[in-house]
């Protein structure tokens, strides 16, 4: 750039500048990178954090779900300071594995967890995460769990789907080495211990931290939902993920996991009536959760009974105040059950809303019938041939 300065100045320094750049074989105009670390540089440089990566999109820094093929659906992965709410199916049985891939995905890269819940305490949470399938390992595991299943090739250019051929082909699942962005999972084992103890992790389980004399004063927040910001608010700023306390240590990552956010367990009503006394607790919580989310190094995930929820006006509050919403649905106790069309699969998947970042809308997927089941270790997710 100090190049073309010069040719606004003076067209003798022009030619220099030329005869200089034609020596060194190289064009004048030349696109400023990175320095080396021992140059003495006070511009600002790229914080490198693990676990993370930049969009290719937007630049905007993001960390893996834990699940690669939802990553792909997402743009990339989850966007730091961003909310991903998963709704839950029926049963509440696939929602937690998400929950937990997300979670397992944070000790994995050194995260910081922040785990919060009603009905579990958190340390049996974590006891319960996945193993990460590595390297050799991970490929001998994938090639006995996945490529034994494929779809055959005749079903799928079958000419009563051809507008599925039409659609961009999901990235084929394969093992990744521990260096690289997200990891695959073993559902039919846990996490070694070593690993959880090494990890830092804060946990909040709502039954400790409420008493029964807690006056709840009308028109405000439940007593529950005002503990767990209290509680995120004071682990962002004391630990230096909201930038203005820089942290002792290499940069980091906040992941916060929130279960079964808006059920009763929490003392909200939502799930008992269509215009309770605390229809607006939930988005109040969410709004502020948000902010906090915006101003910090920290990504949430947030699991929610949507199908409990009476009041459908609050369902749409709720998805507008999230970034990212995706909806289970199981087959269990459905009709899709016993479906022939189905039998390969066990739910489907929902992308209702993705990130509007740096946009003035909402991206839309263009993946639009997807499909998941959970085989013996993995839990997959495919494009639904019919």
């Amino acid at each position: 750039m100090a190049a073309v300065a010069t040719c606004g100045s003076v067209a003798g320094s022009t030619g220099s500048a030329v005869a200089t750049a034609s020596k060194s074989n190289v064009t004048s105009f030349q696109r400023r990178g990175p320095r080396a670390s021992g140059t003495n540089d006070s511009g600002p440089r790229l914080v490198s954090i693990a676990g993370t990566r930049p969009s290719v999109r937007n630049g905007q820094l993001l960390v893996s779900t834990g699940l690669p093929a939802l990553d792909q659906l997402l743009g990339g992965g989850l966007a730091v300071g961003t909310v991903l709410l998963i709704e839950e199916d029926k049963y509440n049985i696939y929602s937690p594995l998400l929950f937990k891939y997300f979670l397992a995905e944070g000790i994995v890269n050194g995260h910081t967890l922040l785990v919060a819940s009603t009905k579990e305490d958190p340390a049996n949470i974590l006891q319960e995460l996945p193993a990460p399938l590595l390297d050799d390992k991970c490929k001998k595991e994938f090639d006995e769990d996945v490529y034994n299943h494929k779809t055959p090739e005749s079903n799928i250019k079958m000419k009563i789907a051809w507008r599925y051929q039409l659609l961009p082909k999901m990235e084929q699942i394969g093992p990744v080495s521990s260096s690289r962005f997200g990891h695959y999972y073993d559902a039919s084992k846990r996490m070694p211990q070593e690993l959880i103890e090494a990890s830092n992790w804060h946990g909040f389980f709502l039954p400790e931290k409420i008493s029964s004399t807690l006056k709840v004063e009308p028109c405000s927040l439940t007593p529950g939902y005002t503990k767990l910001l209290q509680f995120i608010q004071n682990i962002i700023y004391e630990e230096g993920f909201d930038g203005s306390n820089p942290q002792k240590k290499q940069r980091n990552i906040l992941r916060i996991g929130i279960q079964n956010l808006g059920s009763p367990l929490w003392g909200d009503d939502i799930c008992c009536a269509e215009n309770g006394g605390n229809s607006h607790s939930l988005t109040k919580f969410l709004y502020v959760l948000r902010g906090l989310l915006r101003t910090s190094l920290s990504a949430c995930i947030i699991t929610m009974p949507t199908h409990l929820i009476q009041n459908k006006a609050i369902i749409a509050r709720v998805t507008n105040l999230s970034d990212i919403v995706v909806g289970l649905e199981s087959f269990i106790g459905s009709e899709k059950e016993t479906n022939p069309l189905y039998k390969d699969y066990h739910g489907l998947i929902h992308i209702r809303q993705i990130p509007r970042l740096n946009n003035l809308i909402c991206d839309e997927s263009d993946v639009k019938d997807l499909a998941f089941k959970l085989k013996r270790k993995l839990f997959t997710i495919e494009i639904l041939f019919l």
